[in-house]
């Protein structure tokens, strides 16, 4: 029998026993390791005795991303630097970069997630997975291939961009996975079918992640390449990296990973739970990180958790794809607007195509305004155009309540990415 990567719980309750003793492990780890951690908690007046039961999260402070750019190069660190074995840091491009600290468990445990994440995609041995995704140090082509490999299955690190080497291992290696950003996908499914690929090569599913990817998009990408299935997947440099969750093959939410860390769905604004079902800021706790652990860490993901069960029969609890980012919301006229709404709308709205770009201006009379430019799909009767045109301004005033204007894109009119598309674009002073 081969090796499972899912933990076994024979209820919520062992799984919550299992989250209680972790999370007790981490908050004396932190206390006890971290002069930042033993200062903060200090600060709120708790101590490691006082962590009882789980609604004791509650009175933890919170840990953000300014902590960590604080802290640098080393934020967080809970153990002596000899048992630091890698560091990984994020992405961005504005200021110190948050770097996390890793330790050989550290890296054992990331690399099981991962390779749960290619579990329950369906992934065996016998998959060949051609990674495109950057490579360096940032967490994203190291996990997708380390937790490859931990699965038994063959990795083809190609990474990102270099479309015409992405095309010719995708015909001599025949790929049965292919790993990406949503971005990435649409281009890749464009030009195996511009070059006439599509029946030499042997595609059977798409594993995504790094940005959010609309219905539209989604579907467009499986219509081009033919394929079985997509999966969405989520995690972040913080924590770990890529591998936190994965929606699977029923596709009714993204299972997370509750062993390794507790989520809570905040709202942005007054830090409190948020009614079931609604949008808020995701806030984790880590369970088992030794070299840089998380006490409610403010991701500004914004999700909603998912309070019925998957279909599928794994417990494990789900929430719903990755909305936006709370720092990412625009305010216009007073309405706050989350881009996953912008995607749901366009989605929704037959003959509208996957790619799209919002433009905010403020014009001479003082007023802002909103302005979407939007492909059609392929081969529209530019007779529908204005009908289209219509549907998405009545949508976008009913369901979001604003108005905007609104222009109408030929396919493939704007530009594609290799890595993460820009849409949207705020001119407004």
């Amino acid at each position: 029998m081969e090796k499972t990567f899912m933990p076994v719980f024979k209820n919520q309750n062992q799984l919550f026993d299992h989250q209680l003793e972790g999370l007790k492990w981490t908050i004396a780890h932190a206390y006890n390791g971290s002069s930042f951690y033993k200062e903060k908690f200090n600060a709120s007046g708790v101590t490691p005795l006082d962590i009882k039961c789980l609604d004791d999260l509650s009175l933890l402070p919170f840990t953000t991303g300014k902590d960590l750019k604080e802290g640098y190069p080393l934020p967080l660190l809970s153990v002596p630097e000899k048992d630091v074995v890698r560091i990984h840091a994020s992405s961005g491009t504005t200021g110190k970069r948050k770097v996390l600290s890793y330790t050989a468990k550290d890296l054992d445990i990331w690399f099981d997630m991962f390779a749960r994440c290619y579990e329950m995609a369906g992934l065996t041995k016998e998959d060949r997975v051609q990674i495109a995704v950057g490579y360096g140090v940032w967490t994203a082509g190291m996990g997708f291939q380390l937790g490859c490999e931990r699965l038994g299955a063959m990795a083809i690190p190609v990474g990102p961009g270099n479309i015409d080497m992405q095309c010719q291992f995708l015909v001599d290696m025949q790929p049965t996975v292919f790993c990406c950003t949503a971005s990435m996908a649409l281009l890749m499914a464009e030009e195996v079918n511009k070059r006439g690929l599509k029946d030499k090569i042997n595609l059977k599913k798409i594993i995504m992640g790094s940005e959010r990817c609309s219905s539209a998009m989604r579907t467009k990408i499986i219509e081009l390449l033919g394929l079985e299935d997509m999966f969405d997947i989520t995690g972040m440099t913080e924590l770990y990296g890529p591998g936190a969750g994965l929606d699977c093959p029923k596709h009714e939410g993204i299972h997370y990973w509750a062993d390794q860390y507790i989520l809570e769905i905040l709202s942005p604004d007054t830090l409190k739970p948020v009614e079931e079902g609604e949008v808020g800021e995701m806030v984790v706790t880590t369970l088992s990180k030794e070299a840089s652990p998380l006490v409610r860490y403010r991701t500004r993901d914004l999700t909603r958790k998912i309070s019925t069960s998957c279909s599928c029969g794994n417990i494990l609890p789900m929430h719903d794809r990755i909305m936006g980012r709370s720092d990412d919301m625009i305010i216009l006229r007073g309405v706050n607007i989350y881009p996953g709404q912008i995607d749901e709308v366009l989605s929704s709205i037959a003959k509208v195509g996957s790619e799209y770009q919002l433009y905010l201006e403020r014009k001479d009379d003082g007023k802002e305004y909103m302005t979407i430019k939007v492909e059609v799909n392929q081969g529209l009767d530019s007779t529908n155009i204005e009908n289209i045109k219509y549907k998405i301004i009545k949508m976008i005033q009913s369901k979001i309540m604003v108005s905007c204007d609104v222009q109408i894109c030929a396919y493939g009119e704007l530009p594609r990415s290799a890595g993460k598309a820009q849409r949207i674009f705020d001119n407004r002073e």
